[in-house]
């Protein structure tokens, strides 16, 4: 029974060798000839086809591409002992040469035994090192385009620059044409002011305008304002035409106390020419004489536009309230040199001036002021201009000290700088008619300060009404034509200051004094 089973699960195997590895030298042959069986009479005697061998059970082995292929089982011993000392059953001598690998399959039955994972593996990171060799090699390519792009770019610009050394620099050939006006900023070097002159299109080039710059030395003593010049200009003239002086326009002078009005002298009837007048004159540049007038500017300063005239926030309200619209600016434009630019709109030099008056002013300190006198900033400014009107330097903190007393025990200031400043002629003594006339800006017939500034102060003025001299004054007058001033609290004592004055000529002793 036991060789039975060892012969049934031998012709097994050599089935499936069969399925498995089929040998292609077979071709023709049936099938029994083909597993090299000998016929059903040929069989080995014992052998029953039908004695039960199909309880053996029928397997076959999947073998996957990732598995390695399973190793053949022990042969039993008998079958063993069988092949050792008897040789193969008959008819089965070919079974163990096909349990051989079938030639053309060596290659894929060697790769099973490694795995598919070893594979996968050593691509990956081949792929990876290929990868890396590629981008490694861009990364060279690029590397080396931008090198040449900064060589090639270096290289053109020394080149340029080499070049340009060699040729002058481009110029116009002249003559100059309409004029334009140039500003030179306090601080501006060559350079800059060349830079200016090429945008204005003045010069043809910053480097020709330079290069005629450093050879005069005359431009050291260029100031800072506004220059008349022509369009397309060889530079040496623009260098010329800029420090000659005469191309300067758009500079004005105020005086200390002087008002936007003109004003006439009673004894000589000569002309005291107010801020707008000086202005228009400033204004004029040109061959043709293009100026704004006297006129324009008194329009243009009495518009309700106050933000666009330059107005300060702090000033806003009393500016607003003054009765008459064309001395609304008064005190606003400050005393001092000034410089504006002539091609404006009269709108836009007033509100040059007055923005630059109102920077100054406030750098006093005029807008922390108060806090001893009791006075807005504005209120300071008008106060200042009566100081101006009526002090000389070295007492406008005693008149300062005088004006704020009488404001506090609410004391008419009764100065007759505010009597004159609505009369068309003034003198330093005013009539009783004249005091007795009532204005907006007339002491003698009101209480407290005029509505606006009388002139423009000085910033001695403002920083003396910022800071009062100590002192408990009430009147003053001045005595002799040496400008000498007494001061007293005194009302009995003001009466005899003011004969003095009258005797030295200084006062008209038929207009009686109340100051």
């Amino acid at each position: 029974m036991t060789d039975r089973w060892a012969r049934a699960e031998e012709r097994y195997r050599a089935r499936e060798a069969d399925r498995r590895y089929p040998r292609r030298d077979d071709w023709g042959l049936d099938a029994r000839a083909a597993r090299d069986e000998p016929p059903a009479a040929e069989q080995p005697p014992g052998w029953d086809d039908d004695d039960g061998t199909d309880v053996i059970p029928r397997y076959e082995d999947e073998v996957y591409d990732d598995e390695p292929e399973p190793e053949p089982e022990p042969e039993p011993a008998a079958v063993a002992s069988r092949r050792v000392g008897q040789g193969p059953p008959a008819g089965r001598a070919g079974a163990a040469g096909r349990a051989k690998p079938v030639r053309g399959r060596g290659k894929e039955a060697s790769g099973r035994g490694k795995g598919p994972s070893g594979r996968s593996k050593r691509s990956r990171i081949a792929s990876r090192k290929a990868a890396e060799r590629k981008r490694r090699r861009r990364n060279l390519w690029v590397v080396g385009a931008v090198l040449a792009v900064l060589f090639v770019s270096a290289a053109g610009f020394a080149g340029y620059k080499l070049m340009s050394s060699f040729a002058p620099p481009e110029d116009f050939a002249g003559p100059p044409g309409a004029l334009v006006i140039v500003q030179v900023h306090s601080g501006d070097t060559a350079t800059q002011i060349a830079g200016t002159m090429k945008d204005k299109g003045v010069v043809a080039s910053r480097e020709a305008f330079y290069e005629a710059a450093v050879r005069n030395s005359g431009m050291n003593s260029v100031q800072p304002g506004y220059y008349a010049v022509g369009v397309n200009s060889p530079a040496a003239d623009a260098v010329a035409t800029l420090v000659g002086g005469k191309s300067r326009v758009g500079n004005v002078t105020v005086s200390e106390g002087r008002l936007l009005h003109d004003k006439h002298d009673a004894s000589t009837g000569g002309r005291y020419d107010g801020i707008y007048r000086k202005v228009a004159q400033a204004s004029c540049y040109g061959t043709d004489k293009k100026c704004v007038t006297y006129e324009q500017l008194d329009a243009a300063g009495a518009s309700m536009d106050l933000a666009g005239l330059g107005v300060p926030e702090w000033a806003m309200k009393g500016v607003r309230e003054s009765p008459d619209r064309s001395r609304q600016l008064e005190g606003l434009i400050a005393a001092g040199t000034w410089d504006f630019d002539p091609s404006g709109t009269p709108q836009q030099i007033l509100r040059q001036l007055v923005t630059s008056s109102v920077q100054r002013y406030e750098s006093t300190g005029l807008l922390q002021s108060g806090a001893a006198t009791s006075l807005t900033p504005y209120q300071t400014l008008i106060a200042a201009s009566l100081v101006e009107r009526e002090a000389k330097p070295q007492d406008m903190g005693k008149v300062a000290r005088v004006i704020v007393n009488r404001l506090k025990v609410d004391q008419m200031l009764q100065f007759d700088s505010t009597v004159n400043y609505t009369l068309d002629t003034t003198e330093v003594a005013t009539t009783n008619a004249d005091r007795a006339t009532e204005t907006a800006w007339n002491t003698y017939a009101m209480q407290g300060l005029p509505v606006t500034p009388i002139a423009a102060p000085s910033l001695e003025a403002l920083r003396a009404m910022e800071n009062p001299e100590p002192g408990a004054w009430l009147y003053f007058v001045t005595v002799d034509k040496e400008g000498t001033t007494l001061f007293t609290d005194s009302y009995q004592e003001h009466l005899r200051l003011v004969s003095q004055a009258q005797r030295s000529g200084i006062l008209d002793s038929s207009r009686p004094y109340g100051g």
